[in-house]
């Protein structure tokens, strides 16, 4: 399951931050002027165009367990906890339409270590009751989406996007992860994303904040029968709620 105070703090993190950020745009663009100027009016009409992203994410594993938890008499319990991470990328957007366009952000996360806590019922003479493992964690994601837009008013536009990524895991062989206690996590993840976002027009730069939910399809956990904190586990798939600023020429 997800971590739901995670999520909460996050959303609710996100939420102040969009406010803010569309008080202050209102104010610097004009927008309470009876006459405003309207910033770069053919921009939407150029074939492509450029940026960079900052985001923040909450990230976790949905679980499934394996039929074998139930008969096993060491692990009690295992639940999955939400860790925060930063991710920098590049933002490249094509023009399909005048309400559609494709959008690609290759990206570097940094950090959102995955971490479970486990319930032992007969801990060894190092463990202790209650267990947490942390996996670290450094991706670089390829998502690829498509925006769709809507009318622009004055120097402002909101506009919704969905799509596909795909993760590669570079601590997926790191010595931490090898460690023999520790469940092991595959290298390559695939899955789906939805978002909105808001388009602020300055003079000249596009400022976007943008909140996404993005689900992991594959299976990553490599389940290892052998050891106790992974024979448990059946599936592992990756959650990640993601609050990007985006600037764009």
């Amino acid at each position: 399951m997800l971590d739901l105070k995670g999520i909460f703090n996050c959303i609710y993190f996100s939420g102040k931050t969009i406010l803010l950020v569309v008080f202050i745009s209102f104010i610097s663009s004009g927008v309470f002027s009876q006459e405003r100027e309207e910033n770069r009016p053919n921009h939407d009409d150029w074939p492509y165009y450029f940026g960079l992203s900052i985001s923040y994410n909450s990230s976790t594993l949905h679980p499934s367990k394996h039929p074998t938890f139930l008969q096993n008499d060491s692990v009690l319990s295992v639940e999955p906890g939400s860790s925060g991470g930063i991710a920098l990328g590049l933002v490249g957007t094509f023009r399909l339409s005048s309400r559609f366009s494709f959008r690609a952000n290759p990206q570097l996360i940094i950090g959102g270590a995955k971490y479970f806590t486990y319930g032992l019922k007969y801990p060894l003479y190092d463990e202790k009751a209650i267990e947490k493992k942390t996996l670290p964690s450094t991706i670089v994601s390829f998502p690829f989406q498509v925006k769709f837009n809507s009318d622009r008013i004055g120097n402002f536009r909101t506009y919704l996007l969905g799509g596909v990524k795909y993760d590669m895991d570079l601590s997926s062989n790191s010595q931490a992860r090898n460690a023999e206690d520790l469940v092991k996590l595959n290298k390559n993840d695939f899955g789906i994303e939805a978002g909105v976002g808001f388009n602020f027009f300055f003079k000249y730069v596009t400022f976007s904040p943008e909140l996404k939910i993005s689900n992991g399809l594959s299976n990553i956990h490599s389940r290892d029968p052998n050891l106790k904190f992974s024979s448990v586990l059946d599936k592992l798939q990756s959650r990640m709620l993601v609050f990007s600023i985006i600037l764009e020429d």
